[in-house]
Parts: C-alpha cells; structure tokens; sequence
C-alpha cells in the first residue's frame, strides 16, 4: 500500500480546531496512549455561549443534546496527531511518498480508476518544461483511495465523471481560520473548550468561533464562516480578527504571542450531500466525500472510519482476486455504521439555520437533534434540503453595503501577510499558477461590477487582488499564488465559478506545526 502526500512532510497540509473523538482511534490502535499519540489533552470544561456586541449569554449543557458533550475527547493539533499516525503506517509496511502531488487520474480500458500521475516537477510559468523537469510517474493500484479533504481536486473530477452526487443536495461548505497563540501560565486552562456564536456575524450569516487551551501553555483559537453568506463585502478573515477583541474572547489572549496561522474549507452538507462513495477503481472516503458533523464540528473520527471500511472491502475484495471494480461492500457498510448515523441524527441541523438564521435556526436545531437522539433519527422535520450552491447564495453587491472593517493593531489583530507568514507557506514561484480562470475576463468584467470582486474578501491569504493604474482605472485582476495556503475557498465560493484550483507542485503550500 502506498500513501502519497502532496505537502513537504505528512501532516504539512493539516489543519483542524481540534476536537478528537477517539473513538474510531480507539478501535484502530486501542493502545495508542501507551504508543505516545499526541492526545495529551482531555476536555475538562466544556462551554458554549452567544456573543453580543459587548457581552455574552452562556446555554447550559443540560440543554444541549447528548451528542454535543466534549467530555471523552481530546484536544490536539491534527497535524502532529496525522504525523504520528503516518509514523505508525510506516511502520506497518505503508509506503508514504510525501512531496508528490497526485495531479492527474489515470483510467484503464474499462474506464475504471487505475491511479493517479505524481510528482510532476520543473514546468515553468510559461508552460514550458525547465531543464530540471521530471514528468511524473503514473502510479498503478488495485483500488484507489481519494482522500484530499474538502473540495478535493481529483475528488471533484471523479464524481462529476461518475455521476457520483447525482440527485444527491450540493455539497456546503465554511472556511475556518485558526491561529495558535503561546500565553502566560496564569491565563492558561488546559482543557477548556469554549465555543461562540453570534457576534461579530449578524444573525442571517451563519458562523461561529472555537477556542482550546491544551498542551505547553498553547491556545488555539479560530473562526467559521459558512460560506453560504450573501454579502459579498465579508471578509471571512477580518470577522475573525473583530471577533478576538470582544471581552469574552480577548482575556484569553491578551499578553500572550500568536505563533501559528492557517485556513482550511470544511464540508458542511451532512447527510443529504454525501455522495456515492464507490466507482470503478476506487473510493471516496474522509472529507472528500463530506463526513463532518456540522454541529459538533467534528470529521476525524468519521474520516478514519470510513478510511476503515474502505479498507477492509478492497482487503476482501483483492483477497477474492478483484480488482478495479465497484467496492459495493464499502458503500453498504456505510449505510450500516456509526458514521451515517451520527449524520443522521444532526441532518437538519445546518438547513434550519440557513432558513431561520442563527438564533432561532440554532433553536429548532437544538429541539431536533433532541428528537433525533430519542426517537432513532425520527424528525418532524424529516430531512430539510439545502438548496443552492454556497457560490449561488451570493448576492449582487448593489443589495450591500461595504464593511468598514478596523485595522490591525499589530498585537491582537494583524493583517493578512503576516498571517500567511506564519503558515510558513512557501512555492516553486516559476510555476504554472494553480489557481486557474477558466475565463480571464470573468474577475473585472463580471465579478467586479456585479459583485465588487469577492475574491479580494473571501480569500484568507491574500492572494487575489485588483489593481488599477496610477489615475485609479484600467482595474487588472492579480493572482498572488505564492500565497496560498490551500485552503480552497475560491474554488468554492466564486460567484461565477469561475476559479478553478488544482495541485502546484508537490511539496508547495503551507508548512503548519501544531495546528
């Protein structure tokens, strides 16, 4: 079996709050705290609370559904937790290849999935080859895994190949901005879990912020917009800087030094956006297919579990002497494990607060998964759809007006260069970009006068900008490429959908440590 990791070192890609549920860890490796996993942390506080401009109200756990109790799980960095778990596949006779983007999928005469090209390197700006080109090497399987994350490149050309989300609710998605801040031993609580909604987000934009202390005096702080907002003057990133100013939230920093930053998408459709999980070849599994549960705001218990049943339908499948044909036993064992479950439970979760907004959507949501949990996924509700695309939710700009937002203090609150410099994001710059425009003209002719350019906004990274000349016209879209920390919001939430984001070379993109 063989691994390939398109970040300079597993883990390099890997970003998340985090939560963990061991769960699906316990049942892979039961003794992995004697093994040294970096889940060191048990949640001993477990808090949620609505913002206010100036103030907060906390809900009582006893209101919340069982399913929303922290106690059990662990707070960690997902990026050292995947290096460990990458250290233990190895040394079960796994192959990991980091470095080595999988760019391509390469099918055999029957159509199936036979693998992927990888490790494509030395093509210039221009196109052409340099004279350290390397072509990359079509790497062949008996099945193959797609295991990208959210909006997965080859994970989006596979199922639009295969008809996979056929009849199935568009996929929805949030963009999460984190920061790592290191604080005085007096401010630290290691275990506590806090999280927010409401404030600095007004009621109709869906959102919310998570904050844990863990580990050496480490605080791990983020921010989630939904990315189904229709003001295309928000900045997803400027929220969250606002939002670390507000009482409830800055104690917990204030004296403190950030030392980390990143940004990653997260699948948010649940359930009803889950699409077929098998085709000839291969399989989805983790959030290239979508398993995070929204209200919980967790994926890697579900992601490794699904890893999990893929495996163990190709092991059967191979040992029967298959190959490349469609794991039917993995999408069955889906329909009958705690994964479509614990989906099952929250599904109407996200589409209430789409319909009724944050304060009374997260009410009927509440009083939902309540019902779910008693009744075995019964719902008055039944199962709410989604609706459009978070690219379709958009609005003209003309129905706005732009967001004044403050500017950074330099010690609360910073810029987006700074914070793309603590990712420690680094590319090959004479490369083709890999953020693509299917239509050039599309950023200044369409998207700027119908929606003042979002890209600008919703980007974290700084990577889009519109220039103009030294008398303020003849406005040029520039893409910043170096800059982007893969995190797949363009491709996402352009109105025109008109970005396209495939793999730069491997090895490129953010670099995190203990995010």
């Amino acid at each position: 079996m063989a691994v390939l990791e398109k970040g300079a070192e597993v883990g390099a890609h890997i970003l998340s709050g985090a939560v963990i549920d061991p769960i699906s860890l316990n049942e892979l490796i039961p003794d992995w705290k004697e093994k040294g996993a970096p889940l060191d942390t048990p949640v001993t506080s477990d808090q949620f609370k609505m913002l206010g401009p100036a103030g907060a109200a906390a809900l009582p756990t006893f209101m919340m559904p069982p399913l929303m109790n922290n106690h059990g799980n662990y707070i960690c960095s997902l990026s050292n937790f995947t290096k460990w778990l990458g250290a233990e596949a190895e040394a079960v006779g796994v192959e990991i290849y980091p470095g080595m983007a999988a760019s391509a999928p390469v099918f055999d005469e029957t159509g199936a999935l036979k693998g992927v090209i990888a490790g494509v390197f030395g093509v210039g700006r221009d196109g052409q080859r340099k004279p350290d080109y390397q072509p990359g090497m079509e790497l062949h399987g008996k099945y193959v895994f797609l295991a990208e994350g959210a909006r997965g490149s080859l994970a989006k050309l596979i199922q639009a190949k295969f008809d996979l989300a056929d009849k199935k609710n568009p996929q929805k998605f949030g963009v999460g901005i984190k920061e790592l801040w290191e604080v005085p031993a007096a401010q630290h609580q290691p275990g506590l879990v806090l999280h927010t909604v409401g404030w600095p987000l007004d009621d109709k934009t869906g959102g919310g912020s998570f904050m844990y202390h863990w580990g050496e005096r480490y605080v791990s702080v983020g921010y989630v917009v939904h990315l189904n907002y229709k003001n295309p003057y928000i900045s997803p990133f400027d929220e969250f800087q606002r939002h670390k100013l507000h009482p409830e939230i800055r104690p917990h920093i204030e004296g403190g030094k950030r030392i980390a930053y990143g940004a990653r998408a997260i699948t948010e459709g649940g359930l009803q956006s889950v699409p077929k999980l098998v085709f000839p070849g291969g399989a989805l599994i983790g959030c290239s297919a979508g398993f995070v549960n929204v209200p919980r705001i967790k994926g890697t218990h579900n992601a490794m579990k699904t890893g999990m049943l893929a495996a163990e339908a190709a092991f059967d499948a191979i040992t029967a002497g298959r190959q490349r044909d469609v794991l039917e036993a993995y999408q069955a064992a889906y329909k009958e494990s705690r994964v479509y479950r614990d989906l099952l439970l929250v599904r109407n979760a996200k589409p209430l607060l789409s319909r009724f907004g944050t304060f009374w959507g997260g009410v009927a949501g509440m009083a939902d998964m309540w019902t779910t949990t008693l009744f075995g996924g019964f719902s008055f509700f039944g199962t709410l759809k989604h609706g459009k695309s978070d690219a379709a939710a958009m609005e003209k700009a003309r129905k706005h007006k732009p967001i004044a937002y403050p500017k950074p203090d330099g010690v609360l609150t910073f810029d987006k260069p700074s914070s793309v410099y603590l990712s420690n994001t680094n590319h090959e710059e004479d490369q083709p970009a890999h953020l693509t425009l299917k239509d050039p003209r599309i950023p200044i002719q369409a998207n700027l006068p119908d929606y003042a350019e979002p890209a600008t906004r919703y980007c974290p990274a700084g990577v889009y900008e519109v220039l103009y000349d030294d008398a303020g016209a003849n406005p040029r879209f520039q893409i910043n490429a170096q800059n982007c920390v893969h995190c797949k919001t363009c491709d996402i939430k352009d109105p025109s959908q008109n970005i396209n984001w495939v793999t730069p070379e491997g090895g490129g993109g953010p670099n995190y440590a203990n995010l």
